[in-house]
């Protein structure tokens, strides 16, 4: 009988669909492993096509390929000495499974399928897979190991299942998104498995951006009585190998990694960063230009962008008209300076005013407003693009959720570009990234060290500066109010009455709900962005454009 086995767990970064380039991070870390001397080796959930590979799974050649891919790693097992646990789509017949290969010496020898399948949020596997059996134990290196998949853990029986069945530890691959709290909500649900099994559990989870998602990896490790044992690095790749050895019926960490969790403050910026980087990367651009307007959020997207590619792949534009302020004008400049990025100013004043004298004729005496407005924003937004496509960088637009959730912003006008990466972040979070970022550098990050964004920024009053002395509060409520009731109704889903009772006025909150309702078709439109929450907008908050229902309840 074994009472001893090092355990490799190889935290990748794959790209959906690029079968190839992940079967090459496997293969690499294969080599690892087998120079560490790893009797198992442990890779994250569909490794070899990405997660999730969503309406691939529906294309019969992709499947071929992929299922292939699993093969082909399985052989590569031959003459290492190591026992590869292969997260893998699989097909028996007509039906695709999420599934676990064993691979031993060149053979898969094994087969475990995932039987509880996610179908909210953000993963719809049910449209796909097939649901597998209660499953039993896999039998490695003469011990029973537990192989639940991912969504198994989130629910007691085939963590149960596998305990009855004999397994002696679990280890657990994962495709498991971040967003705020998530760390802790996972280790919390470890401790519920291992308190009802009595078995150590292996987290093992992917890391990297893949579109809105990210991947924090994060993996770990916990001992029979919920001990945290083994820690691995948060939004990076890594490779993680630990010693455990047996004890009576027992298995026990004595060697292994046991790196900090990053922080809650923390967290949400390299997820911006890593979501931002990877986005770039994968879709093959290594340039973005944003416009610089002076405030608060193009400021913190333009150096969340300096710490995901560098300054000198940022680029950063002025785009004054009549109504910017000499303050904005310094503050922009001031922003790019502390950065370090390339910083041009480009006037919209001629452009503009030539497109309301063509119109005037259309127009007639019809009362300047927000039509106007509107032209200046979309005139910026058309500067911007141009420049995207004359010099090839991605152009990244900046506005926060507070402001998509209302409809604060132009469509065809700011909300130009190819991703967001404050998108799912409210007016007041995006405030506390700031001054977190102006008081740390963060880990695995390319800006420059001390403040990045001027203090003047944070402390004036947000402004669009479309009109002469305008601020956001002219439409808006103060944003921690504004937050507040978003957060009520979009984070929580409460009904009207129940944000009433926090405090907040009826017609206030009946305001902001209309705005939200109204400003789906814009949502709908808007670039992609990194999903920090349950809720985010996009693939998080799934509501219909054409929505004629309305809360009436608290009415008097």
């Amino acid at each position: 009988m074994t009472d001893r086995l090092r355990i490799a767990l190889a935290q990748l970064n794959p790209t959906v669909g690029a079968i190839q380039a992940n079967f090459a991070l496997a293969k690499e870390a294969l080599d690892k492993a087998e120079a560490a001397k790893a009797d198992i080796l442990l890779f994250p959930e569909l490794c070899l096509t990405g997660y999730f590979p969503d309406d691939l799974l529906f294309k019969p050649q992709f499947v071929a390929d992929a299922i292939a891919a699993a093969k082909a790693l399985a052989k590569l097992s031959r003459d290492t000495g190591v026992s590869l646990l292969i997260p893998t789509i699989w097909r028996e017949g007509d039906k695709l499974y999420n599934a676990v290969v064993l691979a031993e010496d060149g053979a898969v020898l094994d087969v475990r399928f995932k039987h509880d399948l996610p179908n909210d949020d953000v993963f719809y596997e049910k449209r796909y897979f097939t649901a597998g059996p209660l499953p039993e134990p896999l039998t490695v290196c003469g011990v029973r190991i537990g192989v639940p998949i991912c969504e198994d853990i989130w629910w007691t029986p085939v963590c149960a299942a596998l305990q009855e069945a004999g397994a002696e530890m679990l280890l657990c691959p994962n495709g498991s998104p971040y967003w705020r709290d998530k760390h802790h909500v996972r280790r919390e649900l470890v401790r519920a498995r291992i308190k009802e099994t009595g078995l150590p559990l292996i987290y093992l989870n992917q890391v990297g951006g893949q579109d809105e998602l990210v991947f924090d990896g994060a993996s770990f490790g916990m001992d029979a009585s919920g001990e945290l044992v083994l820690e691995g690095e948060s939004f990076k790749s890594d490779f993680i190998v630990s010693d455990w050895e047996k004890t009576g019926d027992t298995w026990a960490c004595v060697a292994g990694p046991k790196l900090d969790l990053v922080s809650v403050d923390e967290a949400p910026w390299r997820a911006c960063v890593l979501g931002l980087r990877d986005y770039l990367r994968k879709n093959g651009f290594k340039q973005v230009v944003l416009g610089l307007s002076g405030g608060i959020d193009s400021a913190v997207v333009a150096a969340i962008a300096v710490d995901a590619v560098g300054p000198q792949n940022v680029h950063c534009i002025m785009l004054p008209y009549r109504y910017t302020s000499k303050e904005s004008l310094k503050d922009a400049e001031d922003c790019a300076r502390l950065l370090g990025v390339r910083y041009d100013v480009v006037a919209i004043g001629g452009p503009v005013d030539a497109a309301l004298g063509e119109l005037q004729p259309v127009f007639g005496d019809h009362t300047e407003g927000l039509t106007e407005e509107n032209i200046q924003s979309r005139m910026r937004g058309t500067m911007l693009m141009a420049i995207s496509n004359k010099l090839g960088s991605m152009l990244l637009t900046t506005g926060n959720k507070s402001e998509m959730a209302v409809g604060y912003a132009t469509i065809y006008g700011d909300m130009n570009g190819g991703f967001n990466p404050i998108k799912d972040q409210l007016k007041m979070q995006v405030y506390h990234l700031a001054a977190w970022r102006n008081a740390h550098m963060p880990d695995d990050c390319f800006g420059p060290e001390g403040t990045v964004i001027p203090q003047a920024i944070i402390s004036k009053a947000p402004s669009a500066e479309l009109r002469p002395d305008q601020t956001d509060q002219d439409s808006l409520p103060p944003y921690p109010v504004l937050d507040a009731i978003l957060v009520a109704m979009i984070e929580e889903e409460l009904s009207v009455a129940e944000i009433v009772a926090k405090g907040f006025e009826r017609d206030l909150v009946k305001r902001i709900e209309k705005l939200v309702n109204i400003a789906e078709y814009k949502r709908r439109q808007s670039a992609p962005g990194v999903k920090l929450t349950p809720k985010a907008f996009g693939q998080g908050r799934k509501y219909p454009i054409t929505n004629g229902y309305r809360d009436e309840t608290g009415s008097k």
